[in-house]
C-alpha cells in the first residue's frame, strides 16, 4: 500500500522535519540508533540530555525540562537494562529506576502537550511459556520469566501508563515491543550485558589469547531472535509516522536461532577455533522467544539486516574501540 494513503487511512500525520523531537536515553544502544536514524532522514531539531544533565528518576527535574522545552514528539528509550546476571544482582534498581523514568516522562508529556510519544517495551515481558511465536495479545496471560521479572514488571507498568493516558485523556502514546537487540553502542560488559554482546567480547578475548576453550552460560538450547538496533530505529520512526493505535506492536525479524548456533556463529566471526563449553549451572531463561511480526509487516515494515552481517559490523565497531 502507498505510504501516504496508509497514513491517511490510519489518521496519522508524518512528523514534521523541523518538529522538536526528544530522544530520552540517547547515549544507549537504542537511543543512539534513533538519533542516527533521525539525522539520516533530515530531522533537524533533536533534543537530548545526558543522565548528568537531568536525572530522569527525579520528577521536578523532568518537569522543569519539559516546561522549558516542550518537545512535540518523544522516543522514550531511557531505561536501566541488562542480562540475567544484572537482573539478579540489582532487582531494586531494575524495578525502581525504570518505573520512575517512564512515569516522569509520560506524565510530563501529558502535562506539556506532547503530540506523540513512543515507548520502548521489550519482548522479555511476555509470559515465560506463552505460545510461539509471541503475539501481542499474549501479554499478561501467564507467569513472567523469574530471571528478569523486576525489569518486566516495570516495562509492563510503562505500557499500561501509555494506555491509561490514552484512554483517560486521549494522549497519542504508542508502545512497541522489540525483540533482543544488538549493534553499535551496545554494552559489552561480561557481567551485566545481554547474551550477544557478552559472547562477542568473550570469544574476541579468547581468540586474542588463544584460549583452548570458552565457557557459555546455560545449556545453549534456548532459542532467541536478534534484531540489529539500526533496524529497530527504522521501525520506530516508521511507527511514529504510520501507527496510531493504543495496542502494543511487536518489532523483530520473525526468525530465531539457538544459543549454541549463535555461539558457533560468533566464533566464526571472531576467528576463535577452540572448544565451546556449556555451563548448565546457569539458568537458561525463557526456552523460546520469537515474536509474531505479522502486524508490523502488514503495515509495510520488515527487518533488513541479516544476522551474520550485523554481527560482523558490530564486531568491527567493537574492535575499533
Amino acid at each position: 500500500m502507498d505510504s501516504k494513503k496508509m497514513m491517511r487511512e490510519n489518521g496519522v500525520r508524518c512528523v514534521e522535519k523541523d518538529a522538536l523531537i526528544y530522544v530520552a536515553g540517547h547515549r544507549g544502544l537504542v537511543g543512539s540508533a534513533l538519533v542516527r536514524c533521525l539525522i539520516s532522514y533530515s530531522y533537524v531539531n533533536i533534543i537530548t540530555r545526558t543522565s548528568k544533565e537531568i536525572d530522569l528518576r527525579c520528577q521536578p527535574a523532568v518537569d522543569n525540562f519539559f516546561k522549558e522545552h516542550r518537545p512535540e514528539y518523544i522516543f522514550l528509550a531511557a531505561a536501566k537494562v541488562g542480562g540475567i546476571a544484572a537482573n539478579s544482582r540489582y532487582p531494586a534498581e531494575f524495578i525502581y529506576d525504570n518505573i520512575m523514568i517512564e512515569s516522569n516522562i509520560i506524565h510530563a508529556a501529558h502535562r506539556y502537550g506532547t503530540k506523540k510519544l513512543l515507548f520502548l517495551g521489550s519482548s522479555c515481558i511476555y509470559p515465560k511459556f506463552a505460545p510461539q511465536p509471541l503475539q501481542e495479545e499474549c501479554l499478561l496471560t501467564g507467569a513472567l520469566e523469574p530471571t528478569n521479572q523486576w525489569y518486566a514488571i516495570a516495562k509492563i507498568a510503562g505500557i499500561k501508563l501509555c494506555q491509561a493516558y490514552r484512554r483517560q485523556y486521549g494522549d497519542n502514546y504508542v508502545a512497541v515491543m522489540p525483540t533482543n537487540l544488538y549493534g553499535i553502542n551496545d554494552n559489552f560488559d561480561l557481567d551485566n550485558s545481554h547474551v550477544l554482546p557478552a559472547l562477542l567480547r568473550k570469544f574476541h578475548e579468547a581468540a586474542m589469547q588463544e584460549s583452548p576453550e570458552v565457557v557459555v552460560w546455560g545449556t545453549g538450547i534456548p532459542r532467541r531472535e536478534f534484531l540489529h538496533v539500526d533496524d529497530l530505529a527504522e521501525a520506530c520512526l516508521f511507527l511514529m509516522n504510520h501507527y496510531n493505535d493504543g495496542d502494543i506492536i511487536n518489532i523483530g525479524t520473525g526468525s530465531d536461532i539457538t544459543i549454541r548456533e549463535l555461539a558457533a556463529l560468533i566464533a566464526k566471526v571472531t576467528g576463535y577455533q577452540g572448544k565451546i563449553i556449556y555451563d548448565d549451572r546457569w539458568p537458561d531463561g525463557t526456552p523460546v522467544k520469537r515474536l509474531d511480526v505479522s502486524k508490523i509487516n502488514a503495515l509495510g515494515w520488515q527487518a533488513k539486516i541479516e544476522l551474520r552481517k550485523g554481527i560482523e559490523e558490530t564486531y568491527q565497531w567493537f574492535k575499533a574501540r
